[in-house]
């Protein structure tokens, strides 16, 4: 981390190059755990997101019920403080100690599962009847009418759904400063700190998240056109 030797001396300043040029290391750092941490969290809500959106829709009402209820606590309430009950409730109740990173990831990861199961319901649900009776017809198993007939079609149509919620993620993965993760805004504000230079660390921060946001954002509406053409 840079030190404060003396940049504070200077009072507001104007923009320095060269000062940017000695932080970005740390903000790059920062930005990266950042990506890592998104990533994990993306992974996981897209997958476990699926997975609730299956099992509420399921006849037995001990599976679909919880599922139902579950998701709109999560839903219900601020990622801050789920992260916040993950930290530090988890380890006194339960004595289960996880890393901040990993609680963070984890954190990010359950609460937007709960937003694109709710994506993939709706996806699911978009599927013409029709091809759930020919499925039934044609002899298919479970699984096969799964994944060969029904979340082919339902999963293109949400795709625009979940790229929104990829780049909120991203986001609000500064949120993880909050739990002792020193991500890139946490990093930025370390550096104001240390220098009382808040406009390059701020600036820069700001630049980085949308560095990667943006080509984030592309790629969704890249992948959006190419499966409207492969379903046209």
């Amino acid at each position: 981390m840079i030190a404060g030797d003396g940049a504070q001396d200077d009072g507001p300043a104007a923009w320095d190059w060269g000062f940017v040029q000695e932080i970005m290391p740390d903000l790059l750092e920062g930005l990266l755990v950042t990506v890592q941490a998104t990533a994990v969290g993306i992974v996981i809500a897209l997958v476990l997101g699926l997975v609730l959106a299956i099992a509420r829709r399921s006849t037995i009402k001990l599976i679909s019920w919880p599922v139902a209820a579950f998701v709109e606590f999560v839903r219900s309430t601020p990622l801050l403080v789920q992260l916040f009950f993950l930290f530090y409730v988890l380890p006194v109740t339960l004595d289960i100690t996880l890393s901040a990173f990993v609680t963070g990831a984890l954190g990010l990861g359950i609460h937007y599962a709960c937003y694109t199961s709710e994506s993939y319901r709706a996806g699911i649900e978009s599927v013409d009847r029709g091809q759930w009776e020919a499925a039934t017809a044609s002899h298919l198993d479970v699984v096969t009418t799964w994944t060969k007939v029904v979340l082919p079609q339902a999963i293109p149509t949400v795709i625009p759904a979940l790229g929104n919620y990829v780049v909120a993620m991203f986001k609000d993965a500064p949120l993880l400063s909050s739990i002792t993760v020193l991500e890139v805004l946490a990093t930025a504000e370390r550096i104001q700190a240390i220098t009382f230079r808040p406009t390059e660390a701020f600036t820069l921060a700001g630049v980085l998240f949308l560095a990667v946001s943006i080509p984030s954002a592309a790629v969704v509406r890249y992948l959006e056109r190419r499966y409207r053409y492969e379903r046209a």
